[in-house]
């Protein structure tokens, strides 16, 4: 199944989204959240569907929000594609590098993004998004993960590399915590959907190609970032992980980084496409 969340701004609604049709969950939840996620939502609307119990929703015209409503943690893992971390001038590691993201990062997949005060260093980073489902606290293996997953996202873990790299005090989430630093979207995708083991993931900057690569290259998989995250942290439902970004950013000297004006697409195979077009800060966006 496919989950989404449309409508202006603080105002989305929830919607199933079968073959191209968009059907109404309101009645069955406010919003698309943890506490949809944690009480059997998917299956309560699977359900309703088979039952004819969805009204249609004209889908034409309707701005496309985050398919999560905002969630309470953003976990981020870095360096988990080996070329990726070539690029970045660092060796693959040997354990999963965590930093975070604020909540008020995540927007629709094709809202505007500010370039932030003072920013030269503006990157874009296209990732699979896994969001949890169900508790995670110390699991005993990787073979529980997919149990306490969810769904699954694309996500663009934008980031500015000299707050993140320059001015950090070591640690990474100054560049990545601007508002909507983290375009999110169009869809939650349930795992039944997809073999999230192999999906082809690119970007395009201004109409050229950027990235171009498979999750299968991950060093650490969805499976074993879950268990190892449940061993430090507790997972809640509606959490959202992503999962690190392959080759191809600004990063890597190869290519500019974002000025205002320009437009980054990102997709992920099965989970769709985002396009934003990144503006520069103004005394409106404080």
């Amino acid at each position: 199944m496919r989950f989404a969340r449309l409508g202006p701004l603080g105002a989305e609604r929830p919607v199933l989204v079968r073959e191209g049709t968009g059907y109404d969950l309101s009645a069955i939840t406010p919003d698309i959240d943890g506490a949809f996620l944690a009480a059997g939502g998917p299956a309560r609307a699977a359900a309703a569907l088979a039952a004819g119990e969805l009204p249609q929703v004209d889908l034409d015209g309707l701005r496309v929000g985050a398919p999560i409503a905002r969630p309470g943690s953003v976990l981020c893992i870095g360096m988990n594609y080996a070329a990726h971390a070539a690029e970045s001038g660092s060796a693959p590691p040997e354990v999963p590098i965590l930093f975070l993201k604020t909540s008020n990062t995540v927007v629709g997949p094709d809202d505007e993004v500010v370039i932030p005060r003072g920013s030269d260093k503006t990157d874009w980073e296209v990732e699979l998004g896994v969001v949890i489902g169900r508790r995670a606290a110390y699991l005993d293996s990787p073979d529980q993960a997919m149990d306490h997953v969810a769904g699954f996202v694309l996500a663009n873990d934008v980031s500015e590399r000299t707050f993140q790299l320059e001015v950090s005090g070591g640690q990474w989430s100054k560049g990545k915590c601007a508002p909507g630093f983290n375009p999110t979207g169009p869809w939650l995708v349930t795992p039944d959907e997809l073999d999230h083991t192999a999906l082809g993931l690119r970007s395009w900057v201004n109409g050229e190609p950027r990235q171009d690569s498979s999750t299968a290259d991950m060093i650490f998989s969805v499976e074993h970032l879950v268990h190892h995250l449940s061993q430090y942290l507790t997972l809640e439902p509606g959490d959202l992980i992503l999962t690190g970004t392959p080759e191809g950013v600004a990063l890597s000297g190869r290519f500019p980084y974002l000025r205002d004006g320009d437009v980054v697409e990102v997709e992920i195979d099965g989970l769709g496409r985002q396009r934003q077009t990144f503006v520069a800060w103004t005394e409106e966006a404080r």
